[in-house]
């Protein structure tokens, strides 16, 4: 398993890594490195063949999970059906799920799991265009 590296942080920010993608190994939540108060994050891989070892549903959490490299099935409930990078699932509250790698190279996944139905603003309706000096 990797392990989360605080990178810096500030008063309003904190930046982490959970390293090279590529070869990651693992599942990887990073929540307590970034001090994230509105969702957890994590980081998943399986290799060729592997499933979550179990099921699982949520109470008052939505999940989504954005495959960054690999192909496999993804299970809600009695449905199951293909993804490969590129794929973006949301599951809801009260349902199971699991994913499995079936391409012969590692998946790789993220999952954002956040409070379902707590969307208020978003984009641009929760944005205000500030000016600032660039310092990139």
């Amino acid at each position: 398993m990797s392990d989360v590296k605080v990178i810096n942080s500030g008063k309003k920010y904190a930046h982490a890594s959970v390293g090279d993608l590529r070869t990651f190994e693992g599942k990887q939540f990073v929540k307590d490195a970034t001090g994230a108060t509105s969702c957890e994050i994590s980081f998943g891989s399986l290799p060729t063949g592997a499933e979550v070892p179990f099921f699982h549903s949520h109470k008052a959490n939505e999940e989504n999970y954005i495959i960054l490299s690999g192909a496999g099935r993804f299970q809600v409930d009695d449905e199951a059906f293909d993804v490969a990078e590129g794929s973006v699932i949301r599951v809801a509250t009260g349902c199971d799920r699991n994913i499995k790698c079936t391409s012969a190279t590692p998946m790789t996944y993220i999952c954002i799991q956040a409070q379902e139905g707590s969307l208020g603003g978003y984009t641009m309706t929760d944005a205000d265009i500030t000016e600032r000096e660039n310092k990139m």
